[in-house]
C-alpha cells in the first residue's frame, strides 16, 4: 500500500436535485435533503440539508433557502460547492481528522447533461481535496444499483426518475444505447399538486406541503387495489386570507399528477422506439426497472406496464438505487471503462 493510498479516501456522490447521497466504505453516510440557508446580507451559508430543509419556506428576509441544483445540474455554483464541502465534512470517516485526506469521488451526473455543466460538476469535487474525480451518467448508475450486468451484451431499460429529471434509457455492453432526459420528475409533481389545489379548492400551500401530500396519498391512477385514507391539508384560504383545512385523497392527486406522467409515458414510448430491434427483443423479456423516488408513486408500474405492454419492476429502495450502483462503480473504477474522466 502506497503512502498517497494509506491518505486516500474513496466516496461515491449522487448529487441529486432533491437530495444528495454519499458512500464511503460502503455504507451511505449521508441522506440529506439538497438545500442550503444563506444570509442575504453577508452571502455566507448558515445551514445545509435537514437543518436548512426545515426552515423552508419559513424564513424571514434576511435568510434565503436555495436548492442549487435545478433538473439534476448545478444551478448555483457557490451554494453547490459548500454544500458538498459540508457533506463531505460531515463524513464520519473524514470528520475530525488532523490531516485532511485526498478523496477519489465518482459522482453521478444526468445524461442530458452539457460539457460546462460537467464541468461544473467537477470543478466543485476538485475544491474539496480531490484528487482524482470520475463521472458516471445517473441512468447507469440506477441499472448497476439495481442489480442489471450492465457489461452484458443485453439490452436493459431503466427509468430514473429523480426530484429534477426522468432519465429514461436502454444500456447494454457497458454503455448507453439510446436515451432520452425530460425535465418531468418530482419536482413537477409537487408544484402539479400545489396547482390542483390553488385552482380546485382556492387553497394556496407551500412546497413543503405540497410535497407531504404526493408522499402520502399521491398516485399515478385513479383505481387503486389499496384504499388510502384522505389526508388534512392545511393552508391559506385565497378568497378570504384566512387559514384553512381541506381533506384530500389520492383520486384528485392521480387527477393532478395525470399531465406530467402521459408526458413521462409519452419519453418512454419514443425511447423505445428508438431502440435497435435485437435489444428490444431483449427488453421484451426482461422488462424495465424503475428507480429514483419518482418510482415510489402508488399505481406508477400498472400505468407503464399497460401503456408498454411489458413487465415493469420497481427497484429495491429505489430511493438509493442510483447512489448504491455509483458505489459499485467506485469499487470497480480500474474496470467499468465507461467512466467519465
Amino acid at each position: 500500500m502506497s503512502l498517497f493510498d494509506m491518505f486516500t479516501q474513496e466516496i461515491a456522490i449522487d448529487l441529486g436535485t432533491a437530495n444528495t447521497l454519499i458512500i464511503h466504505n460502503n455504507k451511505i453516510v449521508i441522506d440529506q435533503p439538497s438545500i442550503v440557508a444563506i444570509e442575504r446580507s453577508t452571502g455566507k451559508p448558515i445551514a445545509v440539508g435537514e437543518q436548512a430543509k426545515h426552515m423552508q419556506g419559513k424564513t424571514h428576509e434576511d435568510i434565503k433557502t436555495i436548492r442549487p441544483l435545478k433538473d439534476g445540474v448545478i444551478a448555483d455554483f457557490h451554494a453547490s460547492e459548500h454544500m458538498i464541502k459540508e457533506f463531505i465534512k460531515k463524513n464520519p470517516g473524514i470528520k475530525g481528522r488532523f490531516i485532511q485526506p485526498a478523496l477519489r469521488i465518482v459522482i453521478c451526473i444526468p445524461s442530458g447533461i452539457t460539457e460546462v455543466e460537467k464541468r461544473a460538476v467537477r470543478d466543485s469535487a476538485q475544491k474539496v481535496n480531490a484528487k482524482e474525480v470520475r463521472l458516471i451518467y445517473e441512468p447507469m448508475a440506477a441499472a448497476i444499483g439495481v442489480g442489471i450486468d450492465v457489461q452484458k451484451p443485453e439490452g436493459n431499460m431503466i427509468i430514473d426518475i429523480g426530484g429534477g429529471t426522468t432519465e429514461i434509457a436502454v444500456v447494454a455492453l457497458g454503455g448507453i444505447v439510446c436515451d432520452k432526459s425530460v425535465k418531468i420528475a418530482g419536482d413537477v409533481f409537487t408544484n402539479d399538486i400545489a396547482y390542483f389545489l390553488r385552482t380546485h379548492h382556492n387553497l394556496y400551500i407551500g412546497e413543503r406541503t405540497a410535497e407531504r401530500v404526493k408522499i402520502e396519498v399521491g398516485s399515478a391512477v385513479e383505481d387503486l387495489d389499496v384504499d388510502i385514507e384522505d389526508i388534512p391539508v392545511q393552508g391559506r384560504d385565497l378568497i378570504t386570507g384566512k387559514p384553512k383545512e381541506i381533506m384530500v385523497g389520492y383520486k384528485e392527486i392521480a387527477r393532478a399528477l395525470d399531465k406530467s406522467i402521459i408526458r413521462i409515458e409519452d419519453s418512454v414510448m419514443e425511447t423505445l422506439s428508438l431502440t435497435p430491434p435485437e435489444l428490444a427483443a431483449d427488453i421484451y423479456k426482461t422488462g424495465i426497472y424503475l428507480a429514483g423516488g419518482g418510482a415510489l408513486l402508488r399505481g406508477l408500474a400498472d400505468r407503464l406496464h399497460k401503456k408498454t405492454g411489458l413487465p415493469v419492476f420497481v427497484a429495491e429502495d429505489p430511493l438509493r438505487a442510483v447512489v448504491r450502483g455509483t458505489g459499485i462503480a467506485l469499487k470497480n473504477m480500474d474496470k467499468f471503462n465507461f467512466l467519465i474522466k
